[in-house]
């Protein structure tokens, strides 16, 4: 047998992503269904190194049964240090049936597309379609491919971005590849100033958006805090929220901006409103009025690697990208 191995270039030019939106709307409504399988991701923080591993494992079943398992390691410091993504790792994906290893895909590339992408879905199906400002608070990898997803859902007219540094604000908007101009926000206050759709892409361990700071109607896609003891997002914004997440068991596990508030009182368990999938295919409400605030809390989760990895290694198959490797 042999593997199929994808780089980044490779899998960069077969999901685009107008394309990849739409796989990760399928994958998320199928996993509302009960047609796919997922178990809580596993993270190791070994004491002396600079950042953590993490195992995700996903199934999908059917005539085309496929395993996942996304292996990455969380590498804060690398942007800075190294110039590189701080996700690092591969997404295995084997035969259902046989169990045999089929393709090795960059993860990086899979991580950065899908998670923007998903956002994308959630800003489909909860923001108002007369939406023309964008904020985007963070100015690393996903604020850049979160420039290109929410082009792809809404007409913008303009983006606010605002990073804790300005220098890599300013080369966001000067190098962004972006269908609207994109500004230096000098303060976080500044950015959300009248913002349709506001996107948290950061590094924060604590908030850097307050409910005061929220126009009446906004949507928020919340990105950057995935581990239960950091947040972007006060208590009160979480609060003013109809809050819909990717899935409920990672949310109650993960989200520390939904975690946290739960802890000083802000919200209750019960305030998730509704998986992402839910809203997609009709079982839960999504925005019911043109004033209320929404907000889709994003952990990332391995059905969404399994969907993305599998319809790219499809297309690599079908046009001959990529190398494949005696196994």
């Amino acid at each position: 047998m042999s593997l199929l191995v994808l780089s980044y270039a490779d899998v960069e030019r077969l999901l685009p992503m107008e394309e990849c939106v739409d796989v990760m709307e399928d994958a998320l409504a199928a996993l509302a269904r009960g047609e796919l399988f997922q178990p809580l991701r596993s993270i190791a923080r070994p004491p002396d190194a600079p950042g953590l591993i993490g195992l995700m494992p996903a199934y999908r079943a059917g005539d085309r049964a496929v395993y996942a398992l996304k292996a990455l390691t969380v590498t804060p410091e690398n942007p800075a240090r190294h110039g590189l993504d701080a996700h690092q790792g591969g997404v295995l994906v084997s035969d259902g049936e046989t169990g045999e290893l089929l393709a090795l895909v960059n993860a990086s590339a899979i991580t950065e597309i899908r998670t923007a992408a998903v956002s994308a879905v959630a800003t489909r199906h909860l923001a108002r379609d007369e939406t023309r400002e964008l904020a985007m608070l963070g100015a690393g990898v996903q604020a850049r491919s979160h420039l290109r997803a929410m082009a792809a859902v809404r007409p913008f007219e303009r983006a606010r971005v605002w990073s804790p540094t300005e220098a890599n604000a300013r080369r966001l908007a000067d190098e962004a590849d972006a269908a609207f101009p994109v500004e230096v926000a000098g303060s976080v206050e500044e950015a959300l100033r009248g913002a349709d759709v506001i996107v948290t892409a950061t590094a924060a361990r604590e908030p850097v958006v307050r409910r005061e700071w929220l126009a009446d109607g906004a949507h928020v896609n919340a990105v950057g805090a995935g581990f239960p003891h950091t947040r972007e997002l006060d208590g009160a914004t979480v609060a003013a929220a109809k809050l819909v997440v990717d899935r409920r068991e990672s949310a109650e596990n993960e989200a520390g901006d939904y975690l946290l508030a739960v802890e000083e009182g802000a919200i209750g368990r019960d305030h998730i409103h509704a998986e992402l999938g839910e809203v997609v295919i009709g079982v839960a409400a999504g925005r019911l009025s043109r004033d209320e605030i929404t907000l889709f809390k994003s952990v990332g989760i391995a059905i969404e690697d399994l969907a993305a990895a599998d319809h790219v290694i499809r297309k690599a198959r079908e046009q001959g990208v990529g190398v494949e490797v005696p196994f």
